[in-house]
């Protein structure tokens, strides 16, 4: 396979340095391998919109509908609103490319401490239902400014959005140890979650050779703490699934190594690879940045563009260089600068 074209979008901030080191690493392993990709960079971010007033071109989804892939670095900075800076690039690619699958993967490496005090393997994957549940657009707000002011934001939850979120994670769960928790709240929110419970079985019921479970978000969210070994694949709503996965990489030792993909699993659309560690403006330009979460991104982007092997490499080195604290940055306890890692990864690969 050949000629794979990557758009780029590297941010704000320390998107900036870890899409480069991501990059950086990917030359290494593509010439490892002899895999062709082609990349185009664009400059979307919230210094565009300060300057032009919008994140990205009007013409800018079409223009990456021509993509095999997007690797993006991070969105957000001081003075632009996050809600602004969202749905103006990172919200409009996950519903236009119907990238309804949010891939988390946690794991906690060894040589790295974590925040418990646990000598358990932690390795599961939250999956993420990405284009409806409790981020829609319908609602609005009345009476702005007034004591009477009113906000309504209405949560959306379709069978087919449930039933093929569900089957993503069951058939996931198939190559893995076979257990699906799913997240649930339908003992307080009585018309959406008790839906999801009811099509999360429904579906379940089609996959005997794997075992499902159903949590109260709060439970579960106690159980990532006390008991993060116990956990195969999580399936969650957009927002459960986005509050549970930033919780698991904290307890797999940093967000700075958490990886993600938005993916369209049909392939008819380019799908979107980014760490979750967002712009990190107090430690933007400093050189010090984690790059691990965007190049475990990158290997998530390798592997769902048919390179299985190149990505597997990629984990290797990632493996072998947090293992030491002169290859880990500060985050993690050690005393390694982004290019210091970048380069330890680059050597490891080669």
């Amino acid at each position: 396979m050949s000629g794979q074209k990557i758009a780029v979008i590297p941010g704000d901030g320390i998107g900036t340095d870890v899409t480069a080191a991501a990059r950086t690493v990917l030359d290494a392993v593509a010439a490892k391998h002899e895999i062709d990709l082609q990349y185009t960079e664009f400059d979307w971010s919230c210094q565009r919109y300060a300057e032009v007033g919008a994140m990205m071109p009007d013409d800018g989804l079409d223009t990456l509908r021509g993509f095999d892939a997007i690797l993006l670095g991070a969105v957000g900075w001081p003075g632009v609103p996050d809600h602004v800076s969202l749905w103006g690039l990172l919200i409009p690619i996950r519903r236009e490319f119907r990238q309804y699958v949010n891939l988390r993967p946690i794991r906690l490496f060894p040589g790295v401490a974590g925040p418990l005090r646990t000598d358990a393997d932690i390795d599961f994957v939250v999956v993420r239902e990405n284009v409806e549940g409790e981020y829609s657009e319908i609602g609005g707000r009345l009476n702005r400014g007034l004591p009477d002011e009113i906000a309504v934001q209405e949560s959306v939850f379709t069978r087919v959005g449930v039933s093929r979120i569900a089957d993503y994670a069951l058939e996931l769960a198939r190559t893995r140890r076979g257990h699906v928790t799913s997240a649930t709240k339908s003992n307080g929110i009585v018309h959406t979650l008790p839906f999801w419970d009811e099509v999360v079985a429904e579906r379940a019921a089609r996959f005997p050779d794997v075992e499902l479970a159903s949590e109260h978000i709060d439970a579960l969210a106690a159980k990532f703490v006390l008991h993060p070994e116990r956990f195969d694949v999580v399936v969650g709503s957009n927002l459960f699934g986005d509050i549970l996965s930033d919780l698991a990489a904290a307890v797999a030792g940093s967000i700075g190594i958490a990886p993600s993909a938005n993916l369209d699993p049909s392939k008819q659309n380019p799908s979107m690879f980014e760490p979750v560690h967002g712009s990190a403006p107090d430690i933007a330009g400093q050189g010090i940045a984690n790059p691990v979460g965007a190049v475990w991104s990158a290997a998530l982007m390798l592997s769902h563009l048919g390179h299985a092997a190149a990505a597997d490499d990629v984990i290797a080195a990632m493996e072998s260089t947090l293992a030491e604290p002169e290859t880990r940055t500060r985050d993690l306890g050690g005393t390694a600068s982004t290019e210091q890692v970048t380069s330890a990864l680059v050597a490891r690969l080669r």
